[in-house]
């Protein structure tokens, strides 16, 4: 398992991201991202809908409802242009910390 502060720290660019695909409900983000990440990641509804609730309070994604083929109607997500412009400085942010990571992990490091 991954621990709650890296999750908390990647929840806006793992969503931004997923939504970057296409639109999607929120149990339907929720098995996804457990499927991505091979059972590493297991959000509850009670991790990701405040999530997702700010996300659109931010204007980086937006919701509409829609009814199924059967069953009650989702409420579903998509991003918005705020937020793949979003998308693209936290993607920048991340690959930076995984060069950096990369780099400490490496066996050339040495000070002096």
């Amino acid at each position: 398992m991954i621990p709650k502060a890296l999750v908390a720290a990647s929840l806006n660019p793992i969503i931004l991201s997923l939504l970057a695909h296409g639109e999607a409900y929120g149990y339907q983000i929720i098995q996804r991202i457990e499927q991505l990440s091979d059972g590493k990641l297991q959000w509850t509804a009670g991790t990701m809908y405040p999530v997702l609730h700010r996300l659109e309070t931010k204007g980086l994604i937006e919701s509409f409802w829609r009814p199924p083929e059967s069953g009650p109607r989702r409420k579903y997500y998509r991003l918005t242009d705020k937020g793949r412009s979003a998308l693209e400085v936290e993607k920048r942010q991340w690959l930076d910390v995984h060069a950096l990571l990369l780099k400490l992990w490496g066996p050339e490091l040495a000070f002096g």
